[in-house]
């Protein structure tokens, strides 16, 4: 499935992508971690929408993603 001639897959890795990059403009860290969250879960579904799944971007963003929720939960 295509829109523009991007494939889902690439449209779900320009919106992490973005998302990740709006969050260092943030100046409330909460806003941030939320934010950058999003982020990272939408880079956790890219990493296994590609073919071959791209286990490097999976744990580091799951990683980043389990940091992020520590912090918002511990407060």
């Amino acid at each position: 499935m295509d829109f523009l001639g991007i494939s889902f897959t690439e449209w779900v890795g320009y919106a992490a992508m973005a998302m990740l990059l709006l969050s260092f403009t943030m100046k409330a860290v909460t806003k941030l971690r939320i934010v950058n969250s999003i982020g990272c879960l939408l880079f956790v579904i890219y990493g296994f929408m590609l073919d071959p799944i791209a286990k490097p971007i999976i744990i580091t963003n799951g990683a980043i993603l389990c940091v992020n929720l520590y912090y918002l939960l511990k407060k």
